[in-house]
């Protein structure tokens, strides 16, 4: 169980320094912590520290009248992570705005992990998402939740799409970004490259994609490919490519990113006999 709770009544208490301006520190980086936000992410994060893939909890903030609540959440973390609870009005100021939520944690990232690093560790059937330009936190949030949701083995991310891992991303997920494997970077062709080399059968997805996302055949490793909200994937991607799309009514160009990630991963998982 993590630590006994110490009552913080100064927002400059050193002790609390990483929680310290949220928003001002997801812009300016944390070097190499991050923060997880509420009561669901706090639960995956002792989960996966317990598990000891990398993640570790720093600290635990939370504002005195939601410690009984969180009680079962703490007893998944060791004894040597400190647990500070704070008034409404010590943790707005720690925090900078009105955390409503009252549940904080800091938490130290894992190194860097290579694209070829992930690719040697995945098991010989395997689905996975590339996202190429993916610079909406929000959307990338709710991909790693889609990838979690429907058994995706890993996300890929090129060199220019955000980091999952901001606050943002990982509230979005429910916490799913600390337990879906993934890497960053390099540059999308080399990254697709990787993938190719290994054996995936790739998919660019798009709304002018050659044949519906249901006609893709199960294969034994498959890789959808996903590119930024309103340019989607550059060409010299769809051309090197086969391409697939979610067939729609007329009116709109195209689907949300994270939603035809939810819509493909299901309809490939299916194929692939992860779902029933």
């Amino acid at each position: 169980m993590a630590a006994e709770p110490t009552l913080i009544e100064d927002p400059a208490d050193p002790r609390i320094a990483g929680f310290v301006s949220i928003r001002e520190r997801d812009l300016t980086g944390r070097d190499g912590l991050f923060i997880a936000e509420g009561t669901v992410v706090l639960r995956m994060l002792g989960g996966v520290s317990a598990r000891k893939n990398g993640f570790a909890a720093e600290a635990i903030l939370l504002l005195e009248n939601r410690l009984a609540g969180v009680a079962d959440v703490l007893a998944s973390f060791p004894e040597t992570v400190p647990v500070y609870v704070a008034s409404a009005a010590v943790f707005d100021a720690i925090a900078g705005f009105n955390m409503h939520r009252g549940v904080l944690a800091l938490g130290r990232k894992p190194p860097p992990e290579q694209g070829a690093a992930l690719l040697g560790r995945l098991p010989e059937t395997s689905l996975v998402l590339a996202g190429c330009g993916l610079s909406n936190h929000d959307n990338v949030g709710a991909i790693f939740r889609n990838a979690a949701a429907f058994g995706a083995d890993a996300v890929f991310l090129d060199e220019t799409s955000c980091d999952p891992l901001y606050r943002k991303a990982i509230r979005v997920s429910v916490g799913s970004v600390l337990s879906v494997p993934f890497s960053r970077g390099p540059g999308a062709e080399a990254m697709l490259a990787g993938l190719a080399e290994r054996g995936f059968e790739i998919w660019g997805l798009s709304p002018r994609g050659a044949v519906p996302v249901a006609e893709i055949p199960a294969a034994r490793c498959i890789a959808l490919v996903l590119g930024t909200e309103g340019e989607g994937l550059p060409e010299a991607i769809l051309s090197s490519f086969r391409t697939a799309r979610i067939p729609q009514r007329p009116g709109l160009d195209s689907l949300n990113v994270a939603t035809a990630s939810g819509i493909a991963l299901y309809q490939i998982a299916l194929a692939m006999g992860r779902i029933a």
